[in-house]
């Protein structure tokens, strides 16, 4: 009972910080091409034409080529220590990012992703202090925050144990899948927060 309490708590103190988070603008709702033609920015432009290479003739990512796409980006970078991105890890991002439900990601779910793996990639790499290519248990709590999640230390210690090796330490893979999902339930939070008090009601429906 204690135990269940102690979570409980945290998960109050978490939500009540989540005030705190300042989440990038939410993908837009998919348009026609000919709307994109006419209202992107050249560099929305410019992405779209990357986004085309990445997922082909149907314009949307699968969770298999999201794992392709981002083990070969990784690939590159000898500093992230990382077993590479699973398909289930793939599949768990595909589906908190999915906003339309179609069991892929169209270009706007891509590059809200995208430009978030970037974001946390650079703080990833700031916050490994001891350069080991992973983000230990005392280098989570700072890498987190900057990252945008100001969460307790009942938390962090959570992540640590459900996301980290038998020391603690979480590798870049990890460290992505549980941004990924910790910012999908921020921005649920916030909109359900009408009042933006840090408190929220829930019926059965909108918990599932």
């Amino acid at each position: 009972m204690f135990l269940v309490q102690k979570v409980i708590g945290s998960l109050i103190d978490a939500a009540s910080n989540i005030n705190q988070f300042v989440p990038s603008d939410p993908p837009p709702p998919r348009r026609p091409q000919v709307y994109a033609d006419q209202h992107e920015s050249d560099e929305d432009k410019q992405f779209r034409k990357v986004f085309q290479q990445l997922a082909g003739d149907d314009m949307e990512v699968s969770a298999t080529e999201l794992m392709n796409i981002l083990n070969k980006i990784i690939a590159k970078h000898s500093d992230l220590k990382t077993d590479g991105f699973s398909i289930e890890s793939c599949r768990g991002m595909v589906a908190v990012m999915d906003s339309d439900s179609t069991g892929k990601l169209g270009f706007h779910e891509f590059k809200y992703l995208w430009n978030n793996i970037k974001k946390w990639q650079g703080v990833y790499k700031s916050y490994d202090a001891d350069h080991s290519g992973t983000i230990s248990a005392d280098e989570l709590p700072n890498a987190f925050r900057a990252a945008g999640f100001p969460l307790n230390e009942y938390l962090f210690q959570m992540i640590s144990r459900r996301y980290g090796d038998d020391n603690g330490n979480i590798d870049f893979d990890n460290y992505i899948g549980c941004l990924v999902r910790l910012d999908a339930m921020c921005r649920a939070f916030k909109t359900l927060d009408k009042d933006n008090d840090g408190t929220i009601k829930l019926n059965v429906k909108e918990v599932k």
